[in-house]
């Protein structure tokens, strides 16, 4: 029976299971771009796990470190992640992942996915820093529009041309 699984087992026992979210969680912190390629379910699994050891890094206590040192298994992730990353999501509220769909596996058509921190693509804070200048446009009346268009309209003469 199925009553109340609450998470996805990967086909694997504890101990394997939580290995694998414990490697793939330091591979997302120690990446260069702070994003890795993997198949849509375990994605989805490690987000859930790595989400509230995210959470955890923004207090930066002793306590917290030696709770997130207990799932990780790895000095420099932990120290690159109350470091550097807990800084970039310090005002953040949650969502800290984002999971992008690329394709599929060719070996046995696996989904296959990015999973990558949010504030961390370069891509993405461009974008959102060129939308942040544009200037906010009020609504003004169709006479006031008129009135500004025959205003900065400029004149033009004709002078009669010549006939022969």
């Amino acid at each position: 029976m199925k009553h109340i699984k609450k998470f996805n087992h990967l086909s694997r026992k504890s101990s394997e299971r939580s290995a694998l979210l414990s490697s793939m969680a330091c591979s997302l912190i120690k990446a260069k771009n702070k994003r890795i390629t993997t198949t849509v379910a375990k994605a989805k699994a490690l987000r859930v796990y790595v989400e509230p050891l995210l959470t955890k890094s923004k207090d930066d206590s002793t306590n917290s470190r030696r709770v997130v040192f207990s799932y990780l298994q790895d000095k420099e992730a932990v120290t690159e992640l109350f470091r550097e990353v807990s800084q970039k999501i310090a005002s953040r509220n949650g969502g800290y992942t984002r999971i992008i769909k690329t394709g599929i596996r060719l070996g046995d058509a696996a989904e296959m996915c990015f999973i990558e921190l949010v504030d961390y693509d370069e891509n993405m804070l461009k974008g959102k820093t060129t939308a942040s200048k544009k200037s906010t446009r009020t609504r003004r009346s169709s006479a006031k529009k008129k009135a500004d268009e025959v205003s900065d309209a400029t004149v033009v003469e004709e002078t009669p041309s010549e006939e022969k």
